[in-house]
């Protein structure tokens, strides 16, 4: 039986539900509405605008790999609130960040589309500036994101950057500190692992942040977002199976995973693409101090690595109960 939403829901939640419209059409949908603008413009008497944006395109072409183009105004928009509040998501600080420090962040899980990462450090939606004064935060994405027209500049401005070694490097080289660049290390493959109770993190052979940490001398900061993987279910699809396989392939060939979700709808609650409304819970871990090391070897890569696995353990282990997980539940690596 299908479950309708109610004629008399207050309007503060209606905004909420038309703001997670918003973002699910801008990450599902926009960047496909973007490509066929910018190509039907030629086939218009507007053909200039499409010229004088290719120009800009082209002399621009760097900007995303060097630290991107964040505007305030867009971070500030009252829509992110709303966004927020859908869920809602919060963003808990268990230890300060030295501005004058850079720092590297591993956010855990990836979840279907990362609200957690894009809420909390892409906008002010939970009040990122105000937890952590002095603290620049960008989040990496697929360098294939910004080849899309029109679409970049929307995505550069929350403060997305490309996951080029090019952009860590550029980004934690500044002198001055301040910039929190935060990967989310299992990318889309662990995407295909998020559902509702699952607590597995591919991680085991994931090194690169690590020794790129090494490299620039870049604090680590362990962030486990409770509930991410709440947000939607999945067809099943283990290890093995006909559909895990095909994704598995298609992710290699495209880059992107492409998980089979449902959620809600926005006027029934039983079917559709929306999130679930479900509490997320972003902790931001204690730095672990990194000394640069212009040559590290892989036993001191494998040695933090290890050490950063224990303490993003130790910050699971210190809050789950807090946040509806089984005492039993452990974080398991692949």
């Amino acid at each position: 039986m299908i479950s309708f939403a109610p004629l008399s829901v207050p309007l503060e939640r209606r905004l909420q539900t038309l703001a997670a419209v918003q973002w699910l059409f801008s990450f599902l949908v926009l960047g496909i509405v973007c490509t066929i603008v910018f190509i039907g413009l030629f086939f218009t008497r507007f053909w200039f605008l499409g010229i004088l944006y290719s120009a800009w395109w082209y002399l621009d072409r760097d900007t995303p790999r060097k630290g991107g183009r964040q505007i305030q105004t867009v971070k500030r928009w009252r829509i992110w609130k709303y966004l927020a509040d859908y869920f809602p998501i919060s963003l808990i600080k268990t230890a300060e960040l030295d501005p004058s420090q850079n720092y590297i962040a591993g956010f855990h899980p990836h979840g279907v589309l990362a609200a957690g990462a894009f809420t909390n450090f892409c906008t002010e939606g939970t009040g990122f500036s105000s937890a952590f004064p002095g603290i620049r935060s960008h989040l990496m994405m697929l360098t294939l994101w910004f080849r899309i027209p029109i679409f970049r500049d929307y995505i550069m401005s929350g403060g997305l950057v490309t996951s080029e070694k090019e952009c860590v490097s550029y980004l934690l080289s500044k002198k001055r500190g301040g910039n929190l660049l935060v990967v989310i290390v299992g990318g889309s493959q662990e995407a295909l692992d998020a559902r509702p109770g699952s607590y597995t993190l591919l991680l085991r052979n994931r090194k690169g942040f690590i020794k790129l940490a090494l490299l620039h001398g870049a604090a680590l900061v362990p962030i486990f977002s409770f509930g991410e993987n709440e947000l939607f279910d999945q067809i099943d699809n283990p290890q093995g199976s006909w559909l895990r396989w095909i994704q598995e392939k298609l992710q290699k060939i495209m880059g992107i995973s492409l998980p089979l979700f449902h959620g809600r709808g926005i006027f029934q609650y039983n079917f559709g693409l929306l999130p679930y409304r479900h509490q997320i819970t972003t902790v931001v871990g204690k730095p672990i101090k990194v000394e640069q090391n212009m040559n590290p070897s892989q036993e001191e890569v494998d040695c933090l690595h290890q050490r950063y696995m224990t303490e993003l353990c130790n910050l699971f282990e210190a809050h789950k109960v807090k946040y509806d997980v089984p005492p039993e539940q452990h974080l398991e690596f692949r």
